[in-house]
């Protein structure tokens, strides 16, 4: 993989540097984020509030207006930097464009985090960003900062908190109840419109437990092995793209207007 616009081997060490991050305030912004967001995601949690949002009867927006709303938020679980998230979108579709990746992957990157306009409605960050993980069983050491699990009150609910809990041995993701955000939100909202290996990307990208760790494989069924090699793909560019220099919007506006037009509708309900 060419890696013009990523980091560096060398540089990419620093990435998800939890201990020692790269964004002067992360510390203390990121170990409160995932404080509040292992102690509040619950396994009801997360099934009350697909009831409440997957009805998409919020508003009507357009791709480009909620893009807009991206360009005002910065993500309290990013190590990485503290840049607005329109300029994230870019920094990853541009990634993709150089290396050449098809169409469909391209358009994917440039709108992976477009579900976190859920902070528009006034949700807290810890329902909408950060790394994700089954609610239901037992958590995985691997997930970052899972000591936090402690404070969650699904620990207190033995049913939860065995290998299985209430799934079954190669059920599918799609029936695992995942922590709630951005990810599963958006995937829901797109469902009608991308290839399925873009919406692997989009639903797990931030189930770093997972595709980099290997966990909760018992879990899976044979489409998620087959299409974790894609989640897999997808990653580098959405973590090595990061840097703080800020891209230029009006540079790169037009190819991504023409790409949005040809995959998404004209307007989006959320």
């Amino acid at each position: 993989m060419s890696e013009t616009l990523l980091a560096t081997e060398e540089k990419q060490s620093a990435y998800r540097d939890y201990a020692a991050p790269q964004r002067v305030d992360g510390f203390d912004t990121v170990r409160e984020f995932y404080r509040l967001n292992h102690m509040n995601q619950t396994y009801d949690f997360v099934r009350a509030k697909k009831a409440e949002f997957l009805q998409f009867n919020r508003r009507t927006m357009t791709p480009w207006d909620a893009l807009d709303y991206l360009n005002t938020l910065v993500d309290d679980s990013d190590p990485d930097i503290a840049l607005p998230q329109i300029d994230h979108l870019i920094q990853t579709g541009e990634a993709m464009r150089v290396n050449g990746e098809p169409e469909w992957m391209v358009v994917t990157g440039f709108v992976h985090d477009l579900g976190k306009v859920l902070c528009l409605f006034g949700e807290p960050q810890w329902a909408v960003v950060g790394d994700t993980f089954p609610t239901g069983c037992a958590y995985s050491n691997k997930v970052v900062w899972s000591e936090f699990f402690a404070l969650n009150p699904d620990i207190k609910r033995p049913e939860l908190q065995t290998k299985y809990g209430m799934y079954e041995h190669g059920c599918g993701l799609d029936a695992v109840q995942m922590s709630w955000g951005h990810d599963e939100y958006l995937y829901h909202m797109l469902k009608p419109y991308l290839p399925l290996e873009g919406l692997y990307m989009i639903r797990y990208h931030s189930f770093y437990a997972w595709h980099r760790e290997n966990e909760y494989q018992h879990l899976c069924n044979a489409q998620d092995d087959a299409m974790k090699p894609w989640v897999q793909r997808f990653n580098p560019y959405d973590l090595y793209s990061k840097n703080p220099n800020r891209p230029s919007l009006a540079e790169v506006k037009p190819y991504y207007e023409d790409l949005l037009a040809k995959y998404l509708p004209g307007e989006l309900r959320f």
